[in-house]
């Protein structure tokens, strides 16, 4: 059986845009993923387990001097020891750092990212104490709305910058690379979190990337 780990922040922890609860397991697209992969197997013995790891605001390695501890790289290596050994680290984080707290630029966030990248490589919390494999996912654009705005600002433009820069620095690191705004879209509810359908989109598009790699 193959582990995957999906590190993530609230669109992994899975904020439900219209009512701010979280979905249940049946919508989150780490648990549609572990639907996904193990079709055609029997529930007692699965192919593939998937562990969530999303957390509300978390930031690729920026320290939220408002709203707390939510530095992703921080908070990267503890968590891979305590679900190790792991084939696969998922990881979708970006997002939060286009807060205007951080006054942010698409080279920093993709570049914030790709150090947690760098340090689940060297964790050797994979099988054997080996590597394991990062996917490295640009998150999709945030949209347009007025929740949001006070603590993101105008972003749109910007989040739609990183997709170049998240693909460097995935090349860089050997890390898989998916941009998910080809596959899916933010809520027209609030700009930044996902309506359910796209999380199956999500999921989907990950079981193809990490089952033909």
């Amino acid at each position: 059986m193959k582990t995957v780990l999906c590190y993530g922040d609230s669109n992994t922890w899975g904020h439900n845009p219209a009512d701010w609860s979280r979905y249940d397991h049946t919508i989150r697209w780490p648990m549609v993923l572990k639907e996904i992969l193990n079709r055609g197997y029997p529930p007692w013995s699965p192919a593939w387990w998937v562990d969530e790891e999303g957390l509300c605001g978390r930031t690729s390695c920026r320290e939220d001097p408002v709203e707390g501890d939510l530095n992703g790289l921080r908070q990267i290596v503890p968590i891979l020891e305590s679900h190790k050994p792991l084939d696969i680290v998922v990881v979708l984080l970006g997002t939060n750092d286009l807060k205007t707290r951080y006054s942010p630029c698409p080279y920093d966030i993709a570049r914030g990212v790709g150090r947690v990248v760098t340090a689940i490589q060297d964790s050797r919390t994979g099988p054997g104490n080996s590597s394991p494999r990062v996917l490295m996912i640009c998150p999709p654009p945030t949209a347009h709305s007025p929740v949001f705005q006070p603590m993101f600002g105008d972003c749109v433009e910007l989040s739609k910058q990183l997709p170049p820069f998240y693909r460097r620095f995935a090349k860089e690191t050997g890390a898989l690379f998916m941009d998910a705004g080809t596959v899916i879209k933010s809520s027209k509810i609030d700009g930044i979190h996902l309506d359910p359908e796209e999380h199956r989109k999500l999921a989907m598009a990950v079981t193809e990337i990490i089952t033909k790699r």
